[in-house]
């Protein structure tokens, strides 16, 4: 058996490639600007299924390159999936929080209704609009505030910026669920799995850490963990203005992943403990 992965250097595709029977592929080896590319790659490799976990991940930069960022987490998410349909073979796609306004305080369910605030989810709802539409057997995979011990985080910013300073402010009224890298990297394997088999259990489902915190909260689990004396002050949004709005409210119902395949939030406190002991063994 062998799983396509399009991605090598992300946080979830470092994960991916640890596996033994996926192939991953990085951006010389199938552009995600070149959706064609992307579909070339499908069949020359004849996998037995694809995972995408490649994307446009600038937030803020997609405000002046929604173009771009298009084409990478929508068009070519597309492309990857009218193959897979064409060859009957099964795509697990990773998406996001995103794609959803962040109103109100409920947690968000697979089939609520979206309506990204920003360029970086309209592109990626884009790429669920074309992964549903091709017909392939396909997974949606929704997460939100991804961290590992390695790639752009928050962990690592933290961390960073608490051995610099004494004192940070940080946003307080944003709300989700911290999701380890590693556990979005098994989740998407198992899923991948259960489709070849099970195809039945296609769909959009949502996977992130628990229990649900703010932004500041996670800093102060950062320091605590990695014994930095750092002052955490909470802030409202308002006062960290960006280029591109994000959700205020993350909070996912991840139910029916676990009811489908048996895959229940992962505790991110566990997670960071871990993520930070690799970090001082790699250092």
């Amino acid at each position: 058996m062998s799983i396509l992965v399009f991605g090598s250097t992300g946080q979830v595709a470092t994960e991916l490639a640890a596996l033994s029977d996926t192939v991953c592929l990085g951006r010389a080896d199938a552009d995600l600007s070149e959706p064609q590319a992307c579909a070339a790659a499908i069949r020359a490799h004849a996998p037995h299924a694809v995972i995408n976990a490649a994307a446009y991940t600038a937030v803020d930069k997609a405000e002046s390159e929604e173009e771009l960022a298009a084409i990478i987490n929508g068009h070519a998410p597309t492309a990857m999936a009218d193959v897979c349909a064409d060859l009957g073979i099964p795509m697990v796609h990773i998406s996001t929080d995103y794609v959803f306004n962040g109103s109100g305080s409920d947690l968000w369910k697979p089939d609520d209704q979206t309506d990204p605030l920003g360029a970086y989810g309209r592109s990626k709802l884009i790429g669920e609009n074309g992964i549903q539409a091709s017909g392939a057997v396909h997974a949606i995979l929704r997460t939100s505030w991804v961290f590992s011990a390695h790639g752009a985080n928050f962990v690592n910013t933290m961390l960073r910026l608490g051995a610099e300073r004494d004192a940070l402010t940080i946003v307080a009224d944003q709300i989700g669920g911290p999701t380890p890298a590693r556990g979005i990297a098994g989740a998407c394997h198992a899923i991948a799995t259960h489709l070849m088999s099970s195809p039945d259990a296609a769909g959009t489902y949502h996977f992130s850490g628990a229990p649900d915190c703010s932004w500041a909260d996670f800093a102060r689990a950062i320091f605590e963990d990695a014994n930095i004396d750092c002052c955490v002050t909470d802030i409202p949004t308002s006062a960290y203005p960006t280029p591109a709005a994000r959700p205020a409210n993350s909070r996912m119902d991840c139910a029916s992943l676990a009811e489908t395949f048996g895959i229940v939030r992962p505790d991110w406190r566990a997670a960071l403990r871990e993520t930070i002991k690799e970090l001082k063994e790699t250092s």
